[in-house]
């Protein structure tokens, strides 16, 4: 569409802009309406039921590694034995920051030395990625290497090349499930490929955020993200302290008064005990009885998560439907269509992605700087969007999908003029 022969789309724009909208689809915030059906959950610990199931008083100090109840569900949640989790704390990025810390500031197993000491430090950046992992890589004076993510995962060709012949590379990111923002759940084959490859350096880590274990929008199981164990491939691999994984429940019950989950190989367990024990006496003890007491076993658990997928799952296909109607036909346009997670990714012409948010926003419509999802967030070819439909009420999400369409249309029919 041209602007210059169809003055209808400018027009069109200039009619709702005018009607100074305030929508956002900017982060993946709980809505108002998810967060409701966790209101029994701040009751759910009072003045009669503190203790926990081997009577440990949750109002008080102990447990470092977290009652057993919230450790049981939060395994539940990664498909892991109970043994290799610990929790640490209300957020699992916070959690990722301080294991990171601790990897500059002292030697884990498998390392000759703590990584501030190594020359450079380079990071694998899968993207379109979290932007909060590479601000925080890069935070912590990380080289951010891109690698391309692919419809199973990042390009393992790609990934085994660079980390079999440069030492400096130290780490990859992982959303293995529903990744942010594409919605790729990891293949088997690039799972196995990750735990297995050579590496230049003998204390390589896999930082694996499973994020959205459990954030399922259809309740068929055949549509449903899965994931092999991944500390059981490493260890079956010989490189059994390879991976660090992280979960939260924090898109669950409370967003940021969730409870995180870490959980690693015994000899990954042990070095980050021992930096956890300096750094606190406990986590907050109470937080873990609510959750335990708000999902007494993992199904309740699933029985409260597809409640949030009858939420969030309209919102998801009123957007993709909109995008179909209006964008269906535009060469150069496409856009996930995923079975879980908070994301969309939409893939545009090659420079006109920044063009589209700016419009959107002049418009008010909020939306994710386009480069965010990229290393220093810079998306070179400037062509991705990402889109977080969670939090506007549906019928704003059909408003926003229409609008950000129509910016589409105009930021290509820009790009086409020059």
């Amino acid at each position: 569409m041209n602007q210059a022969k169809d003055p209808s789309a400018l027009q069109a724009y200039n009619e709702i802009k005018a009607r100074n909208l305030k929508l956002n689809m900017a982060r993946g915030k709980p809505a108002p309406a998810q967060l409701d059906l966790s209101a029994a959950f701040l009751t759910s610990v009072d003045g009669q039921n503190y203790l926990s199931r081997e009577g440990v008083d949750s109002r008080n100090y102990g447990e470092l590694s977290g009652l057993i109840e919230a450790r049981e569900l939060m395994a539940a949640m990664l498909g892991l034995p109970v043994e290799a989790v610990v929790i640490g704390g209300t957020s699992s990025l916070t959690v990722m920051y301080d294991v990171h810390s601790r990897l500059l500031l002292t030697a884990a197993p498998g390392a000759e030395k703590p990584w501030f000491e190594k020359t450079k430090r380079k990071c694998l950046c899968p993207c379109p990625g979290y932007d909060r992992h590479f601000q925080m890589t890069e935070g912590l004076g990380y080289e951010l290497i891109p690698i391309a993510m692919k419809d199973d995962g990042p390009d393992m060709d790609e990934v085994e090349r660079l980390v079999q012949s440069d030492p400096d590379i130290l780490c990859i990111w992982c959303v293995p499930r529903y990744s942010n923002p594409t919605g790729v759940t990891y293949s088997e084959e690039v799972c196995r490929r990750l735990a297995s490859m050579k590496t230049a350096a003998p204390d390589f880590r896999i930082f694996w955020d499973d994020a959205y274990s459990v954030h399922h929008l259809y309740p068929e199981a055949e549509k449903q993200g899965k994931l092999p164990n991944i500390l059981e491939l490493c260890a079956e691999a010989g490189h059994p302290d390879r991976v660090f994984c992280f979960a939260s429940t924090s898109k669950i019950t409370m967003a940021g008064g969730g409870i995180a989950a870490f959980a690693a190989s015994p000899a990954n367990l042990e070095w980050f005990r021992q930096q956890q024990k300096i750094q606190m006496i406990c986590c907050d003890k109470v937080n873990q009885l609510r959750h335990a007491h708000f999902f007494p076993d993992f199904a309740a658990l699933q029985a409260h998560m597809a409640r949030l997928a009858e939420l969030l799952r309209p919102k998801f296909e009123a957007f993709e439907e909109i995008m179909e109607r209006e964008l269906g036909d535009i060469p150069g346009v496409s856009w996930t269509k995923p079975l879980g997670g908070y994301f969309i990714g939409v893939t545009l012409p090659d420079g006109t992605a920044a063009r589209a948010c700016e419009l959107a926003a002049e418009a008010g419509l909020k939306l994710t700087p386009a480069g965010n999802p990229f290393p220093h967030s810079q998306n070179p070819h400037d062509n991705f969007q990402r889109i977080a439909p969670s939090y506007p009420e549906l019928p704003e999400i059909r408003e926003a999908a229409e609008l950000y369409a129509l910016c589409v249309r105009l930021a290509i029919a820009e790009a086409t003029e020059k």
